[in-house]
């Protein structure tokens, strides 16, 4: 599904990029273009962010900040 349509960024793409250590909004901005024209998909995009976090948390990896 694409989050961002601005710069075509689907939700695959997201997570492949959490899964590889992005942390922060920042993060997806600077690696995908997420969130840096209309802003519409930052919230959406930020909740892949808490999902991998939590996630991490449940299943007992330890997430470093």
């Amino acid at each position: 599904m694409f989050v961002c349509i601005c710069n075509a960024v689907t939700d695959r793409e997201i997570k492949e990029t959490v899964a590889a250590g992005a942390m922060t909004i920042g993060d997806l901005q600077a690696q995908l273009g997420v969130a840096t024209c209309c802003g519409c998909c930052s919230e959406l995009a930020a909740s892949f962010l808490t999902a991998s976090t939590v996630q991490s948390v449940s299943t007992g990896i330890n997430v470093q900040s």
